[in-house]
């Protein structure tokens, strides 16, 4: 059988829609996996024990399983928990749920890289935790875990091929079938891999130019 790119082209809808599913499943995955990081770190740090010790736990549990055991436990295992999710649900949870922990330790770091001293000076002015929190350390952290942040966010783009192994029809999923009807394996997969490697080269420049704006900025802020 010859390499024929021509069924590519006959198969383009459907290449499409897993493309754009993809990527709503990696921004969905990616906004709440951010807002569960900013969450959990905000706990660990600033409540009491009981509070921090089950999600340290949390963190530690998705960082130590593979990400696939995860999508089994969510999506197989879920009704035996009374969650019986759609594999579309299931993914963007499971997605937001490991990237969630790893997001936690790099706001967790972020929080701690600010010197004690300023946050000292703000209690003593009567500034609240809150506001502390708002208006001295995500100010100043955001410019040192941007690049971790968004080295996070290119690896979450990269585990959404993943999600096939629970049914989500995504690009690898849509690549997969149209493979095992027409035997052209090395046209699609090839086509898959550079459809990925394009995905992140742009969200890598993506990420680069908003380092560049937000550390312009901060500068700008601190003149």
């Amino acid at each position: 059988m010859t390499f024929n790119p021509a069924i590519l082209t006959d198969h383009w809808r459907e290449l499409l829609d897993g493309m754009i599913l993809t990527i709503l499943i990696w921004v969905g995955g990616t906004v709440l996996g951010l807002a569960i990081g900013l969450v959990v770190a905000t706990l660990q740090l600033f409540t009491n024990r009981w509070v921090a010790a089950p999600l340290t736990f949390y963190v530690a549990l998705m960082r130590g399983t593979p990400f696939l055991i995860q999508l089994f436990v969510i999506y197989y295992g879920g009704p035996s928990f009374g969650l019986d999710l759609t594999p579309m649900v299931a993914g963007v949870a499971g997605l937001a749920l490991y990237g969630g922990a790893y997001f936690s330790e790099i706001f967790r770091a972020g929080f701690l890289s600010v010197p004690p001293g300023q946050i000292e000076a703000a209690r003593m002015m009567g500034i609240s935790r809150l506001s502390i929190v708002r208006h001295v350390q995500l100010p100043q952290m955001l410019v040192i875990i941007l690049p971790a942040l968004a080295n996070m966010t290119v690896l979450l783009s990269k585990e959404t091929a993943v999600l096939s192994v629970i049914t989500v029809n995504e690009l690898t999923s849509v690549v997969q079938s149209i493979g095992s009807t027409t035997f052209a394996f090395a046209e699609t997969l090839l086509f898959l891999a550079l459809v990925y490697w394009a995905f992140l080269e742009i969200v890598t420049a993506a990420a680069r130019r908003l380092e560049k704006r937000v550390g312009r900025f901060m500068l700008r802020g601190q003149g």
